[in-house]
């Protein structure tokens, strides 16, 4: 299966008697990686999320059940990624035995052709973080599912419709931390396929909009896997909503523009695409974006968009935690910097902000504003 021969590699991973001690804190050290300011959705619940994984670490090391003192990124987070990953191995080899003999049992018994061949990938979006924004599509694939690989993002209330009989594996990025790597993901979703496996992918936002969907759902069909995409509320329109931010509005924005702060070789300046962005006629919704916001609002404003124009940053939004910070352009990368935003946060940036009735500046100031613009 390509699970065991893809990631084989972990499983030699020395955990000798002069590396107990460091194995044997690899549970809360890998916790504490994600127990830091810039993975806001999981430093209150790591442990809980941990909690629900806990099968992955069965005749392994019995995971702490209270964690309450601060700690920091761990300096070799490679390392720690990597010895994760062995311990994980056994389980994860042991639940795709299980999963292959119940196909294998099924096949016996009625010789039904569906499920003698290989299971079906579901990539869901789970929204901006408000599990109500949730399709009902989603919710009947989640609780169907047999095993869930979930990202950072996907809210603690969304996996609590998981059903009880159903394996949660936590394969989620944040910055300095990747607990898999994209391909990694994408041999696990392939070998619980091959398996007969129900497997649900779950993303933040939408699976499709900057989360590396089509990536998975390309690999998968090429390896003759079912894949299918139910979509989720991408943070721009969820958080937009939230906010009473139209995305477009007649006279204000004939259009929207999503972008990434990130760019593709991983540098921190992906400001290729600000002067054709420029547009104070258009919205933009900036992704990922907090790093590189100062650059990003120099860059627009030398190109063109006037440095009054309105705009927001939101931390966590639809969610209980979230913030919010609202500033013309010029002013937005001080003010969130004051604020101490950190990730996920949402940019928007146009003059349909101003339209929000938490705008902070009067309506004369807003009508004057638009007139300006």
């Amino acid at each position: 299966m390509a699970l065991v021969y893809k990631l084989q590699a972990f499983s030699s991973v020395s955990v000798s008697a002069q590396n107990y001690n460091k194995v044997t804190s690899l549970i809360t050290n890998t916790i504490c990686s994600l127990h830091y300011k810039s993975s806001p959705f999981t430093e209150k619940h790591s442990i809980e999320r941990y909690q629900r994984d806990r099968w992955l670490y069965q005749n392994q090391v019995e995971l702490s059940q209270h964690q309450s003192s601060p700690c920091s990124l761990p300096s070799d987070s490679e390392s720690i990624r990597e010895d994760d990953i062995a311990l994980q191995l056994p389980e994860l080899k042991k639940l795709l035995e299980v999963l292959k003999r119940k196909r294998e049992s099924c096949c016996g018994n009625d010789g039904d052709g569906e499920k003698c061949g290989p299971g079906n990938v579901f990539l869901v979006g789970t929204g901006p973080g408000d599990p109500e924004l949730l399709t009902l599509k989603a919710v009947k694939v989640v609780q169907k599912a047999d095993i869930l690989l979930y990202d950072r993002l996907v809210s603690n209330d969304v996996l609590e419709l998981v059903g009880p009989d159903a394996r949660l594996l936590y394969v989620g990025k944040t910055a300095g931390y990747h607990s898999r790597t994209q391909e990694e993901i994408h041999e696990l979703l392939l070998s619980f396929a091959e398996a007969g496996a129900t497997v649900v992918r779950l993303k933040g936002g939408d699976p499709l909009v900057f989360g590396r969907g089509g990536e998975e759902m390309d690999f998968l069909q090429q390896q003759g896997i079912q894949v299918k995409v139910i979509p989720g509320i991408t943070s721009a329109s969820g958080i937009a909503a939230e906010l009473g931010i139209p995305l477009t509005h007649r006279g204000v924005a004939n259009s929207v523009r999503f972008l990434t702060g990130h760019s593709r070789n991983g540098g921190t300046d992906p400001l290729f695409v600000a002067e054709s962005s420029a547009d104070p006629d258009s919205t933009l919704v900036v992704y990922m974006g907090l790093s590189t916001l100062p650059a990003l609002a120099l860059k627009l404003m030398q190109h063109g968009l006037p440095a009054n124009t309105p705009a927001a940053a939101v931390e966590r939004g639809t969610t209980p935690q979230q913030r919010m910070v609202f500033a013309e352009l010029n002013d937005l990368a001080d003010k969130v910097a004051r604020e101490e935003l950190v990730s996920p946060t949402l940019i928007i940036i146009g003059k349909v902000v101003a339209l929000s009735p938490l705008w902070p500046l009067s309506s004369k100031e807003v009508s004057c504003l638009m007139e300006a613009v």
